[in-house]
């Protein structure tokens, strides 16, 4: 069919994880397809700012960070899940080595630093910039490679599964509606691997540290299409984003805590000793809660970050990027403490994979923030995601490099907009994704209740059944799709946390303010 697009794998989202994948299947000679619906550089991957935590001192070793990860996790990890990845950290800094990625050194050693909840120096970092600077090495590389075709501005509408098309056998995933947003088509994409590397949802939220992109649009396709989602309860909110009407999701890494940055309230109180011995190194959740709970106690709109006690020099070499920031918003962090808010940052919940990222249907993966491999149980341990990109995208590689040829399908049906017309009301879409953002942030945020879970899911329904009218009749656009997938990934962490009925981790309920004296992941799966 002259619109059906085939591949030998199709991989959805242009981060770490999807570019580590996309250059592993090139170099072995697979033709790989590349779908961002944004730009390449556009994502959440180019603001991680911390690094990649590895086991690589030799006052450190993989057990020990397996039990700072345990520790972060409230009981929720996998082990084995764990140990897997943990024990290939050193591989995963060597890879993106390899690359050409140029890891800050000092005195001629890799420079490892320390962030909330690790006991040990053990972030590699490219000064404040990881992210930023894996990307801008990896970029040119998937842009020249012969093999790999790359689809900016298209966004994942649908999986099509064998089911959809009346194919007997096993159900699995054979490709992907698409739309191509500068023309409005919408085109069919098939090939025998299909891999979902879209990133999280912190767009539910009102505040958030992450990009325009992050709308959950692999987890929403994912369990449209019959996989199971784990602990999409555990959001993580990242402590400190910076606060200034001017400064848009702009994050202050875990980092400054960890090089000794103080939180204090306006008066220059440090607090977080009352909040736990660990102070401003404990865990984000625990952090993110100090926070929240001295901001609604005095009606705060801030607290403050002070790292003024150490030298304007050594502010300006390790947070280069920071410091910019800060000063073209008229802050020097070198003498002025930096305000800052809690904001969502991460889904520590997902998809759920094994350790090659297979999910329940044949022939989807998914790694990164769209997948549960179990390595960040109830809340991540800082700069373990970056590392879970790299391990995972390696590890789906070798499993779809392993499988026997599998021809894709060509006959896949067009898609069909013969029977909708244009919006009539196009406010009707901004208007529901205002609202939503703002009762997310206000019932399903940092602190939760019965009450505000159950307000949340009855406005939750009424936007459903607005939406899936709208879906129905109208074209499609991105901001429909990615309204609609927003609310539905937003269904999913309130269905998860009315299910947990404890405090754990990232999900703390005023009416279990305990944790129950054992666990275990919440599954959801599509009836």
């Amino acid at each position: 069919m002259e619109d059906v697009k085939s591949f030998e794998a199709i991989i959805v989202g242009s981060g770490l994880a999807g570019g580590v994948t996309a250059l592993e299947l090139a170099d072995r000679g697979l033709r790989v397809a590349l779908i961002t619906k944004r730009f390449l550089e556009d994502g959440a991957s180019p603001r991680a700012q911390g690094g990649i935590a590895a086991a690589l001192s030799s006052l450190d070793s993989i057990d020990t960070h397996m039990q700072d990860t345990l520790i972060a996790g409230a009981g929720l990890c996998d082990t084995e899940a764990t140990h897997f990845i943990l024990e290939r950290g050193e591989m995963a800094i060597h890879w993106l080595t390899q690359r050409g990625v140029r890891f800050t050194q000092e005195n001629g050693t890799l420079h490892l630093t320390r962030e909330g909840g690790h006991s040990q120096r053990r972030v590699a970092h490219v000064a404040d910039a990881t992210g930023a600077a894996i990307q801008n090495t990896l970029h040119p590389q998937l842009r020249q490679h012969p093999r790999i075709q790359i689809f900016e501005q298209h966004m994942l509408v649908d999986l099509i599964t064998s089911e959809k098309l009346g194919l007997l056998g096993q159900r699995r995933c054979v490709g992907l509606y698409a739309l191509e947003e500068t023309t409005g088509k919408v085109h069919a994409f098939t090939a025998p691997h299909t891999l979902l590397a879209t990133g999280g949802a912190g767009k539910v939220y009102l505040y958030t540290t992450n990009p325009d992109t992050a709308t959950g649009d692999g987890i929403a396709a994912g369990w449209r299409a019959g996989c199971t989602v784990a602990n999409m309860e555990f959001i993580q909110f990242h402590p400190t984003c910076l606060y200034h009407p001017h400064a848009k999701s702009f994050l202050i890494s875990e980092a400054v805590r960890g090089e000794g940055g103080i939180l204090r309230l306006p008066n220059g109180h440090r607090f977080m000793p009352e909040h736990d011995d660990r102070a401003e190194l404990a865990p984000r959740d625990i952090v993110a809660r100090a926070i929240d709970y001295e901001m609604k106690r005095l009606g705060l709109d801030c607290v403050y970050l002070d790292i003024t006690h150490l030298s304007s020099e050594f502010i300006r070499t390790h947070f280069p990027t920071i410091h910019e920031k800060c000063l073209s918003l008229g802050i020097d962090m070198t003498t002025q403490p930096i305000p800052v808010v809690p904001a969502a940052h991460y889904t520590c919940g997902g998809l759920r994979t094994d350790l090659q990222g297979r999910t329940d249907l044949a022939g989807l993966y998914a790694i990164g923030e769209t997948a549960y491999t179990g390595l960040h149980g109830a809340n991540r341990l800082a700069s373990n995601s970056l590392l879970e990109c790299v391990v995972m995208a390696r590890e789906a590689s070798s499993a779809i490099l392993s499988q026997p040829p599998f021809a894709p399908l060509t006959f896949i049906p067009p898609w069909d907009s013969s029977q909708v017309t244009d919006p009539d009301e196009e406010v009707v879409i901004s208007h529901n994704w205002e609202e939503l953002r703002r009762f997310m942030w206000d019932y399903v945020g940092i602190v939760r209740t019965d009450k505000r879970l159950e307000r949340a899911a009855h406005r939750l329904k009424l936007l459903h059944e607005e939406i899936l009218e709208f879906y129905t009749n109208f074209h499609v656009s991105r901001d429909l799709l990615e309204l609609r997938n927003l609310v539905m990934v937003s269904q999913l962490i309130v269905n998860s946390a009315r299910l947990r009925k404890e405090s754990r981790g990232l999900h703390y309920s005023r009416d279990y303010p305990l944790s129950s004296a054992s666990s275990c992941p919440t599954l959801l799966t599509p009836s």
